[in-house]
């Protein structure tokens, strides 16, 4: 069989290359995905940087620890706990103690992260001056970087300052030097000391504090800011390439298979030749098993080199597009013909060899079935498109789908791993049974155009009706491109819309105020705010709660700091049981995804510092989309700085009148007064960039396949139409009517394609939708039109070129005449 396959592919060479090439640039896609993936599994060693020459740092506990059965649970605190005064006192018997600090710093035209420090921590980077001096008084500042010169004058949200010195730029900050003095005041609260002293005398004296490290040597780098940003950013990362992985993989196998199939549906007569000259079914099942063995080897190989040379492509575009950080890079071992080979190479070989056997599997069974009266058929009438084992595997994905539907919660449904995943097993179910639909859709779509004066358009309904095999195969990748591009897109956008209606229905303030920067008010700023008349002030702060759940899980919660009474004033909180104004120190407000969300239950919690404490549910707020936490008083809030100030107006106090008392409070400290409509407007959620991004690296990826596997799939088609292009010639047709024909036929198809794509995009943002209001938080189902409109386009534009290319060259070298 081997050999027979080989003269086949010899002689027929033209008629596998839509084979190749399909599978070929799938292997690529795979690979690429599969390197950048594994580009993200290892962080690089990143040095100390603002401490690179300290001699060590003791920084206070700034991580919670919680012991369980299976071992200690962690989590990062959102208020790391300073050095209690004793230990400073005892380390400062030791050696030379110098506090760090630091703190945001804005001025107008200057960089938007510049970060304040105190002078005498410069020399631990180490910084040296450039130019001028160091600060001497509470007005003078050095800076990094050259985007200021000595003797300018900034004006910060903090006062008027002189620039007397620059220093060198480390490069991972914009620094802004002030004296030690003005630094503990705009600071005053530290977290992290440089010891210049003995380590191990330093390691006893700090012993008996719970949570404190005493960091040397590359573990000074913990004490920099984000110490662990390097390894975030590749857990973002991975999961975009994992997502993008994914479904690239569904698409890659969807489509090859998909031209297998169609490619050995279109050898009909000539297994009907083969069967005449006295092959057996068996025999032809193994030559199509070898003929895809010799292609799948040749393509698998020539798609991991093409991907090897794809993936650091998509890396520059990923890191260039601010997706990954500047250091991202595929490793020089993964490069093309590097040995030994890395795993994604063999992952992408062997799963392009496997779907290439798997997916002419399934067409030799069909294959085999041929009758050598089929070599005798001039039609191209499909009178059994579907076959069991199509009916069988399509249902039992439709089915799939709803059973995973039924089974999970509503919460589940709306995580991202799930509403990416699940348009897959409707794609792939509907695609199979898109022969039940391709005849009747056809003809409803043709209806008005076959009832025009001339032949064309009944010529056009015949045709796209009678060949459903073909019209599937070529509506496929449109279907996959419309499925995908309004699910992915309209599902984010009807989350975002929903969002956007739980922020609007829980604000009850006229006004907002927010801090310059989003670093916090201090205590004095909010004592002003509070004495505008006819103001009713809600001053809040961001915080954590964490919870122990099932004795394993340490969960952390976003919740927010607040007055009770000014909270319920100012706030219409979703409840589900209970009252705000029940919520005291010694209570809690919680969200239904708690484990325990019963008024009046008692729950063990970790607040923001760190510390254990006991508090009785005061009320339970509903799940929504996710994004309703915690609520607790101040007191269980210790250092969390103020970050929103809601307003409401006093009965008879005028707005205009509150607004201007309220930009009057703020004075030279900066902030921002906005009605309560204009701020909900600035911060309503949506697609953040990066979100943004990285979706549109999934689809256009994944729908650049599509578009390609478009015009592969119906230049295969077209050539298989030699002979009936030639008839419609013989028959009277000029060659401008033949060509608009193929036309015509191919937008039928793509609207047909279209059409099973805008219903498996309906059916998975109706589930979206029913699973936002079993949440409580319904919204409008958003399609994105302008985007499915793009792809439709788009596709029209290629099918109709790669079917009128072809035939034009096709009907160049025909001939009306009989011969």
């Amino acid at each position: 069989m081997l050999s027979v396959a080989l003269h086949t592919l010899r002689a027929r060479w033209t008629g596998f290359v839509g084979s190749f090439v399909a599978l070929a640039l799938g292997v690529a896609l795979l690979t690429v995905m599969g390197l950048a993936l594994a580009a993200t599994l290892d962080a690089p060693d990143r040095a100390p940087e603002r401490f690179a020459a300290a001699p060590l740092v003791v920084r206070g506990a700034d991580t919670l620890r919680v012991a369980t059965p299976i071992g200690d649970r962690t989590q990062p605190l959102a208020e790391p706990r300073a050095l209690p005064a004793t230990a400073v006192a005892a380390l400062r018997r030791l050696g030379r103690v110098t506090p760090d600090r630091s703190f945001a710093v804005r001025v107008p035209g200057g960089p938007g992260d510049l970060v304040g420090h105190p002078w005498s921590v410069a020399a631990f980077a180490p910084y040296e001056i450039v130019s001028g001096r160091a600060p001497r008084t509470a007005d003078e500042v050095v800076v990094s970087g050259s985007w200021t010169r000595p003797g300018r004058r900034l004006r910060t949200d903090d006062g008027s300052v002189t620039v007397v010195g620059t220093v060198t730029d480390r490069g991972f900050e914009h620094a802004v030097f002030y004296t030690d003095a003005r630094a503990a005041r705009l600071a005053p609260r530290s977290t992290q000391l440089v010891v210049d002293a003995d380590v191990t005398a330093v390691r006893n004296a700090v012993r008996d504090v719970p949570g404190v490290r005493v960091l040397t040597g590359d573990g000074r780098r913990y004490a920099d800011p984000d110490p662990d940003r390097d390894r975030a950013a590749l857990t973002a990362l991975n999961a975009l390439f994992g997502t993008a992985g994914g479904v690239t993989g569904f698409v890659s196998v969807f489509v090859v298979a998909s031209t297998f199939a169609f490619a050995v549906a279109q050898r009909r007569r000539e297994f009907g030749l083969l069967r005449t000259a006295g092959a057996t079914p068996g025999q032809l099942r193994r030559t199509v098993l070898a003929e895809a063995l010799l292609v799948g080897v040749v393509a698998s190989a020539a798609g991991c080199v093409l991907g090897g040379y794809g993936a650091p492509v998509l890396v520059r575009r990923t890191v260039h597009s601010g997706l990954a950080p500047a250091w991202f890079r595929i490793p020089d071992q993964a490069r093309p013909f590097a040995w030994p080979p890395t795993w994604p190479y063999y992952a992408a070989f062997a799963t392009g060899l496997l779907v290439a056997l798997c997916g002419a599997l399934a067409a030799s069974w069909r294959a085999g079935r041929t009758g050598p009266v089929a070599a005798l058929r001039e039609a191209d009438v499909d009178n059994r498109p579907m076959n069991r084992s199509r009916w069988a595997c399509g249902t039992g994905l439709l089915l799939a789908a709803a059973v995973l539907l039924f089974l999970g919660t509503p919460g589940d449904l709306l995580h991202r791993k799930t509403y990416v995943t699940r348009p897959m097993l409707l794609i792939t179910g509907v695609a199979l049974l898109a022969p039940v639909v391709v005849r009747p859709l056809t003809r409803l779509l043709t209806w008005a155009p076959a009832r025009l004066p001339g032949a064309g358009g009944l010529l056009v309904r015949e045709h796209a009706a009678a060949a459903v095999r073909r019209t599937a195969a070529v509506a496929a990748p449109v279907l996959v491109t419309v499925a995908l591009t309004g699910s992915l897109l309209g599902t984010t956008a009807t989350l975002n819309a929903a969002r956007a209606v739980e922020v609007r229905d829980r604000t009850a303030a006229d006004f907002v105020v927010t801090p310059p920067g989003g670093d916090g008010f201090d205590a004095e700023t909010v004592r002003a705010l509070r004495a505008v008349p006819g103001a009713e002030v809600s001053a809040s702060a961001g915080s954590a709660v964490y919870v122990l759940e099932d004795g394993v899980a340490l969960i952390r919660s976003g919740a927010r700091a607040a007055d009770p009474a000014a909270l319920a004033a100012t706030a219409r909180l979703p409840l589900a049981a209970g009252r705000t104004a029940d919520l005291d120190d010694g209570s809690i407000i919680v969200n239904e995804e708690w484990a325990r969300h019963t008024v009046g239950e008692r729950v063990r919690v970790w607040l923001g510092d760190g510390t254990e404490r006991t508090l009785r549910i005061a009320a339970v707020l509903r799940t929504g989309t996710g994004d309703n936490g915690v609520y607790v008083t101040p007191a269980n809030a210790a250092g969390a700085a103020v970050d929103r100030v809601d307003v409401a107006l006093r009965d008879g106090a005028d707005p205009a009148a509150v607004a201007a008392g309220l930009r009057a409070a703020l004075g030279e400290r900066g902030g921002r007064v906005r009605t309560a409509d204009r701020w909900i407007a600035a911060v309503s959620p949506g697609t953040d960039r990066t979100t943004r991004l990285g979706f549109l690296l999934v689809l256009g990826v994944a729908l650049l396949y599509t578009g390609i596997s478009l015009v592969n799939t119906m230049v295969m088609a077209t050539a298989d139409r030699t002979r009936e292009l030639a008839l419609l010639r013989l028959a009277g047709a000029t060659r401008g009517q033949a060509l608009r024909l193929v036309g015509a036929e191919a937008l039928t198809v793509v609207t047909v394609g279209a059409l099973l794509g805008l219903l498996v995009a309906g059916l998975d943002l109706a589930v979206i939708a029913a699973a936002l209001r079993l949440q409580s938080a319904p919204a409008p189902v958003r399609l994105p039109w302008p985007a499915l409109g793009a792809a439709v386009t788009a596709c029209a534009l290629l099918a109709v070129t790669a079917v009128v290319v072809p035939a034009a060259r096709t009907l160049r070298h025909s001939t009306p005449a009989p011969g």
